[in-house]
Protein backbone atom coordinates (compact mmCIF):
# COMPACT_ATOMS: atom_id res chain seq x y z
CA UNK A 1 0.00 0.00 0.00
CA UNK A 2 3.21 2.38 0.72
CA UNK A 3 4.29 1.33 -2.27
CA UNK A 4 1.70 2.01 -3.99
CA UNK A 5 0.67 5.01 -2.53
CA UNK A 6 4.35 6.46 -3.41
CA UNK A 7 4.39 5.66 -7.06
CA UNK A 8 1.22 7.38 -7.39
CA UNK A 9 2.47 10.51 -5.69
CA UNK A 10 5.28 10.61 -7.98
CA UNK A 11 2.80 11.36 -11.31
CA UNK A 12 1.05 14.06 -9.17
CA UNK A 13 2.48 17.15 -11.21
CA UNK A 14 -0.04 19.60 -8.99
CA UNK A 15 1.73 18.56 -5.59
CA UNK A 16 5.55 18.46 -7.27
CA UNK A 17 5.65 22.03 -6.93
CA UNK A 18 4.83 22.30 -3.09
CA UNK A 19 6.77 19.56 -2.61
CA UNK A 20 10.06 20.87 -4.60
CA UNK A 21 10.01 24.16 -2.63
CA UNK A 22 10.14 22.91 0.42
CA UNK A 23 13.04 22.64 2.48
CA UNK A 24 13.04 20.00 4.06
CA UNK A 25 12.00 17.57 0.83
CA UNK A 26 15.22 19.38 -0.63
CA UNK A 27 16.72 18.28 2.11
CA UNK A 28 15.78 14.34 1.90
CA UNK A 29 16.62 14.41 -1.74
CA UNK A 30 20.22 15.71 -1.23
CA UNK A 31 20.37 11.96 0.17
CA UNK A 32 19.61 9.89 -3.36
CA UNK A 33 21.12 12.91 -5.15
CA UNK A 34 24.49 13.93 -5.77
CA UNK A 35 23.67 17.84 -6.19
CA UNK A 36 21.70 20.21 -8.64
CA UNK A 37 24.77 21.10 -10.59
CA UNK A 38 26.88 19.75 -13.19
CA UNK A 39 30.36 19.93 -11.19
CA UNK A 40 28.56 18.20 -8.47
CA UNK A 41 27.80 15.38 -10.40
CA UNK A 42 31.22 14.66 -11.53
CA UNK A 43 32.68 15.76 -7.89
CA UNK A 44 31.23 12.80 -6.89
CA UNK A 45 31.65 10.33 -9.86
CA UNK A 46 35.42 11.42 -8.32
CA UNK A 47 35.12 10.66 -4.85
CA UNK A 48 32.99 6.91 -5.41
CA UNK A 49 36.14 6.25 -8.31
CA UNK A 50 38.89 6.68 -5.03
CA UNK A 51 37.08 4.02 -3.45
CA UNK A 52 37.72 1.68 -6.75
CA UNK A 53 33.50 2.30 -7.93
CA UNK A 54 32.74 3.47 -11.01
CA UNK A 55 29.67 6.12 -11.93
CA UNK A 56 27.10 6.62 -14.08
CA UNK A 57 25.69 10.12 -14.37
CA UNK A 58 21.93 11.20 -15.12
CA UNK A 59 20.77 14.70 -15.30
CA UNK A 60 17.19 14.56 -14.00
CA UNK A 61 14.43 14.98 -16.09
CA UNK A 62 11.39 13.51 -17.93
CA UNK A 63 8.62 14.40 -20.19
CA UNK A 64 9.49 17.54 -21.38
CA UNK A 65 7.25 18.79 -23.98
CA UNK A 66 8.88 21.45 -25.87
CA UNK A 67 12.06 21.10 -28.30
CA UNK A 68 13.46 23.88 -26.88
CA UNK A 69 13.79 21.59 -23.11
CA UNK A 70 14.98 18.48 -25.24
CA UNK A 71 17.71 20.67 -26.59
CA UNK A 72 18.57 21.89 -23.27
CA UNK A 73 18.85 18.47 -21.79
CA UNK A 74 21.14 17.45 -24.95
CA UNK A 75 23.37 20.12 -24.29
CA UNK A 76 23.29 19.23 -20.77
CA UNK A 77 24.95 15.66 -21.54
CA UNK A 78 26.99 16.79 -23.84
CA UNK A 79 28.56 19.08 -21.11
CA UNK A 80 28.97 16.27 -18.76
CA UNK A 81 30.61 14.11 -21.16
CA UNK A 82 32.88 16.95 -21.50
CA UNK A 83 33.85 17.28 -18.25
CA UNK A 84 33.96 13.03 -18.10
CA UNK A 85 36.81 13.79 -20.58
CA UNK A 86 38.60 17.27 -19.18
CA UNK A 87 38.23 15.95 -15.09
CA UNK A 88 39.21 12.19 -16.04
CA UNK A 89 36.30 10.59 -14.35
CA UNK A 90 35.54 7.08 -14.69
CA UNK A 91 32.09 7.27 -15.69
CA UNK A 92 29.35 6.40 -18.16
CA UNK A 93 25.80 8.90 -18.75
CA UNK A 94 22.69 7.08 -18.34
CA UNK A 95 19.76 9.35 -20.10
CA UNK A 96 16.10 9.23 -20.36
CA UNK A 97 14.19 9.07 -23.75
CA UNK A 98 11.26 12.02 -22.60
CA UNK A 99 13.80 14.07 -21.55
CA UNK A 100 15.38 14.04 -24.99
CA UNK A 101 11.91 14.57 -26.68
CA UNK A 102 10.33 11.09 -27.30
CA UNK A 103 6.97 12.48 -26.76
CA UNK A 104 7.57 14.91 -28.78
CA UNK A 105 9.55 13.39 -31.84
CA UNK A 106 10.89 9.94 -32.40
CA UNK A 107 12.85 10.94 -34.95
CA UNK A 108 14.20 14.40 -33.01
CA UNK A 109 15.10 11.73 -29.74
CA UNK A 110 16.87 9.37 -31.67
CA UNK A 111 19.10 12.63 -33.55
CA UNK A 112 19.41 13.90 -29.94
CA UNK A 113 20.79 10.11 -28.51
CA UNK A 114 23.19 9.86 -31.58
CA UNK A 115 24.81 12.90 -30.45
CA UNK A 116 25.35 11.39 -27.03
CA UNK A 117 26.35 8.34 -28.43
CA UNK A 118 29.13 9.55 -30.81
CA UNK A 119 30.25 12.44 -27.82
CA UNK A 120 30.36 9.49 -25.87
CA UNK A 121 32.16 7.42 -27.83
CA UNK A 122 34.77 10.31 -28.97
CA UNK A 123 35.61 10.02 -25.60
CA UNK A 124 35.74 6.26 -24.88
CA UNK A 125 32.68 6.16 -22.59
CA UNK A 126 29.38 4.29 -22.32
CA UNK A 127 25.36 5.52 -22.47
CA UNK A 128 22.79 3.70 -20.90
CA UNK A 129 19.28 4.56 -21.87
CA UNK A 130 17.09 4.15 -18.81
CA UNK A 131 13.53 1.88 -19.38
CA UNK A 132 10.58 4.23 -17.97
CA UNK A 133 7.27 3.30 -17.83
CA UNK A 134 5.76 0.30 -19.86
CA UNK A 135 3.82 3.35 -21.88
CA UNK A 136 7.12 3.62 -23.23
CA UNK A 137 8.35 -0.20 -23.06
CA UNK A 138 7.22 -0.95 -27.29
CA UNK A 139 9.59 2.72 -28.34
CA UNK A 140 12.75 2.36 -25.87
CA UNK A 141 13.43 -0.53 -27.38
CA UNK A 142 13.04 0.07 -30.91
CA UNK A 143 14.72 3.29 -31.07
CA UNK A 144 17.63 1.35 -28.70
CA UNK A 145 17.56 -1.44 -32.13
CA UNK A 146 18.41 1.51 -34.46
CA UNK A 147 20.96 2.93 -32.35
CA UNK A 148 22.51 -0.17 -31.50
CA UNK A 149 23.22 -0.71 -35.43
CA UNK A 150 25.14 2.92 -35.63
CA UNK A 151 27.19 2.15 -32.27
CA UNK A 152 28.54 -0.36 -29.85
CA UNK A 153 29.01 2.20 -27.08
CA UNK A 154 25.20 1.64 -26.22
CA UNK A 155 23.46 -0.46 -23.80
CA UNK A 156 19.61 -0.54 -22.47
CA UNK A 157 17.86 -0.87 -18.86
CA UNK A 158 15.69 -3.61 -18.90
CA UNK A 159 13.21 -4.34 -15.83
CA UNK A 160 12.71 -8.15 -14.82
CA UNK A 161 8.95 -6.85 -12.77
CA UNK A 162 7.71 -7.04 -16.83
CA UNK A 163 6.20 -10.11 -18.48
CA UNK A 164 8.02 -9.45 -21.39
CA UNK A 165 11.86 -9.15 -20.28
CA UNK A 166 12.74 -12.58 -20.49
CA UNK A 167 12.14 -12.70 -24.24
CA UNK A 168 13.37 -9.19 -24.80
CA UNK A 169 16.63 -9.92 -23.51
CA UNK A 170 16.86 -13.12 -25.17
CA UNK A 171 16.49 -11.30 -28.59
CA UNK A 172 18.60 -8.39 -28.11
CA UNK A 173 21.25 -10.36 -26.80
CA UNK A 174 21.80 -11.62 -29.90
CA UNK A 175 21.94 -8.37 -31.50
CA UNK A 176 24.66 -7.02 -28.91
CA UNK A 177 22.49 -5.92 -26.91
CA UNK A 178 23.80 -4.88 -23.46
CA UNK A 179 21.57 -4.42 -20.09
CA UNK A 180 21.39 -3.01 -16.90
CA UNK A 181 19.09 -5.19 -15.07
CA UNK A 182 16.85 -3.78 -12.25
CA UNK A 183 13.45 -4.91 -11.22
CA UNK A 184 11.92 -1.36 -11.95
CA UNK A 185 10.36 1.52 -9.89
CA UNK A 186 7.18 2.51 -12.06
CA UNK A 187 3.31 1.30 -10.97
CA UNK A 188 2.58 -0.78 -13.68
CA UNK A 189 -0.50 -3.01 -13.88
CA UNK A 190 -0.98 -6.96 -12.93
CA UNK A 191 -2.01 -7.57 -16.74
CA UNK A 192 1.97 -6.56 -17.62
CA UNK A 193 4.13 -7.01 -14.82
CA UNK A 194 4.68 -9.14 -11.93
CA UNK A 195 3.10 -7.72 -8.05
CA UNK A 196 4.48 -9.13 -5.92
CA UNK A 197 8.21 -9.55 -4.41
CA UNK A 198 9.23 -12.96 -5.13
CA UNK A 199 7.85 -12.90 -8.58
CA UNK A 200 9.50 -9.97 -9.26
CA UNK A 201 12.87 -11.68 -7.29
CA UNK A 202 12.29 -14.92 -9.49
CA UNK A 203 11.92 -13.38 -12.80
CA UNK A 204 14.97 -11.17 -11.99
CA UNK A 205 17.55 -14.26 -11.14
CA UNK A 206 16.03 -16.23 -13.89
CA UNK A 207 17.45 -13.18 -16.35
CA UNK A 208 20.35 -12.54 -14.54
CA UNK A 209 21.12 -15.92 -14.88
CA UNK A 210 20.68 -15.81 -18.62
CA UNK A 211 22.33 -12.48 -18.65
CA UNK A 212 25.72 -13.87 -16.66
CA UNK A 213 25.82 -16.67 -19.01
CA UNK A 214 25.85 -14.96 -22.04
CA UNK A 215 29.23 -14.22 -22.76
CA UNK A 216 28.42 -9.94 -22.38
CA UNK A 217 29.01 -7.51 -20.20
CA UNK A 218 26.10 -6.66 -18.15
CA UNK A 219 25.20 -4.54 -15.02
CA UNK A 220 22.93 -6.44 -12.23
CA UNK A 221 21.40 -3.56 -10.38
CA UNK A 222 20.49 -4.16 -7.12
CA UNK A 223 20.59 -3.73 -3.31
CA UNK A 224 19.25 -7.23 -2.78
CA UNK A 225 21.68 -8.82 -0.57
CA UNK A 226 19.97 -12.30 -1.26
CA UNK A 227 20.64 -11.96 -4.95
CA UNK A 228 23.97 -10.25 -4.82
CA UNK A 229 24.75 -13.56 -3.20
CA UNK A 230 22.85 -15.82 -5.87
CA UNK A 231 24.74 -14.13 -8.57
CA UNK A 232 27.81 -14.18 -7.06
CA UNK A 233 27.41 -18.27 -6.38
CA UNK A 234 26.07 -18.56 -10.26
CA UNK A 235 29.47 -17.10 -11.39
CA UNK A 236 32.00 -18.96 -9.47
CA UNK A 237 30.12 -22.19 -9.98
CA UNK A 238 29.74 -21.28 -13.84
CA UNK A 239 33.56 -20.15 -13.97
CA UNK A 240 32.02 -16.55 -15.18
CA UNK A 241 34.96 -14.27 -14.66
CA UNK A 242 34.55 -11.09 -11.70
CA UNK A 243 35.22 -9.04 -14.59
CA UNK A 244 33.05 -10.34 -17.11
CA UNK A 245 29.98 -8.51 -15.00
CA UNK A 246 29.32 -5.65 -12.60
CA UNK A 247 26.66 -4.72 -9.60
CA UNK A 248 25.41 -1.08 -9.87
CA UNK A 249 23.75 0.34 -6.76
CA UNK A 250 21.87 3.91 -6.39
CA UNK A 251 23.88 7.16 -4.93
CA UNK A 252 23.51 7.65 -1.40
CA UNK A 253 21.88 3.50 -0.89
CA UNK A 254 23.96 1.10 0.91
CA UNK A 255 27.27 2.95 0.69
CA UNK A 256 28.94 0.41 2.67
CA UNK A 257 27.89 -2.55 0.89
CA UNK A 258 28.62 -0.70 -2.25
CA UNK A 259 32.67 -0.64 -0.65
CA UNK A 260 32.25 -4.18 0.12
CA UNK A 261 31.22 -5.24 -2.94
CA UNK A 262 34.04 -3.63 -4.97
CA UNK A 263 36.70 -5.17 -3.18
CA UNK A 264 36.42 -8.16 -4.62
CA UNK A 265 33.61 -6.89 -8.35
CA UNK A 266 32.88 -4.28 -10.26
CA UNK A 267 30.79 -1.89 -9.26
CA UNK A 268 28.93 1.10 -10.46
CA UNK A 269 27.02 3.61 -8.91
CA UNK A 270 24.30 5.75 -10.90
CA UNK A 271 24.86 9.42 -9.72
CA UNK A 272 21.52 11.28 -10.41
CA UNK A 273 21.68 15.22 -10.25
CA UNK A 274 19.98 18.12 -11.43
CA UNK A 275 16.73 20.44 -9.81
CA UNK A 276 14.10 18.02 -11.31
CA UNK A 277 14.28 15.61 -8.96
CA UNK A 278 10.79 14.81 -7.32
CA UNK A 279 9.77 11.95 -9.56
CA UNK A 280 13.01 10.57 -8.81
CA UNK A 281 13.02 10.82 -4.94
CA UNK A 282 9.19 9.59 -4.49
CA UNK A 283 10.52 6.02 -6.77
CA UNK A 284 13.48 5.70 -4.59
CA UNK A 285 11.10 6.05 -0.96
CA UNK A 286 8.86 3.86 -2.70
CA UNK A 287 11.37 1.11 -3.50
CA UNK A 288 12.26 0.09 -0.19
CA UNK A 289 10.28 1.32 3.10
CA UNK A 290 13.57 1.36 4.66
CA UNK A 291 14.37 4.54 2.82
CA UNK A 292 11.55 6.53 3.77
CA UNK A 293 12.01 5.52 7.17
CA UNK A 294 15.36 6.61 7.19
CA UNK A 295 15.03 10.04 5.50
CA UNK A 296 12.42 11.10 8.53
CA UNK A 297 14.57 9.99 11.22
CA UNK A 298 17.49 12.20 9.90
CA UNK A 299 15.03 15.36 8.41
CA UNK A 300 14.12 14.98 12.77
CA UNK A 301 17.39 15.38 13.86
Amino acid sequence: MLRNTLLYLSEMKRIQGWIMGNPLSRRAALRFVAGETRQEALEAARALNNKGIEASIDFLGENVSQESEARQALEEYLAVLDGIEREKVRSHVSIKLTALGLDISGDLCREHVTQICRRAKEIGTFVRIDMEGSAYTEATLGLYKKVLGEFDNVGLAIQAYLYRTEKDIEGLVKEGGKFRLCKGAYKEPGEIAHQEKRDVDSSYVSSMKFLLSSGTYHGLATHDPEIIQKAKDYAQENEIGRDAFEFQMLYGIQRDTQEAVARDYNMRVYIPYGTNWYPYLMRRLAERPANLWFVLKNLMR
